[in-house]
């Protein structure tokens, strides 16, 4: 039964034969890295950067759902990829604009 399954995925259109598998999963390490981000302080996020990691993810999600065969794989990544990119921006604007506010009404 496994190696019916092995074979399966081996034969499969999106499996580890074609780019279609391999693209996707060397993509993770964009998302890994932007978790690995988490730690650092705002200051050192660029928005560019996140906002086109956050655009990449959200539209490769859309594609990867479209096309024949379905890519789970670059789904997944893209979604993953969405999903940091907006934390990551919400903790920059946090950072830059709530602080603003904040300094602002200690003022006055």
């Amino acid at each position: 039964m496994a190696t019916t399954k092995l074979k399966a995925l081996w034969n499969h259109p999106a499996g580890p034969k074609t780019i279609h598998f391999w693209a996707p999963t060397f993509k993770w390490g964009i998302s890994i890295a932007n978790i690995a981000d988490f730690q650092k302080h705002p200051d050192t996020l660029s928005y560019p950067q996140q906002m086109v990691i956050t655009g990449t993810g959200l539209i490769w999600s859309r594609y990867s759902t479209v096309i024949t065969p379905k890519n789970w794989n670059l789904f997944s990544v893209s979604l993953a990829m969405a999903a940091t990119g907006i934390y990551q921006l919400t903790r920059k604007i946090n950072h830059d604009y709530a602080s603003e506010i904040d300094h602002v009404a200690a003022k006055e």
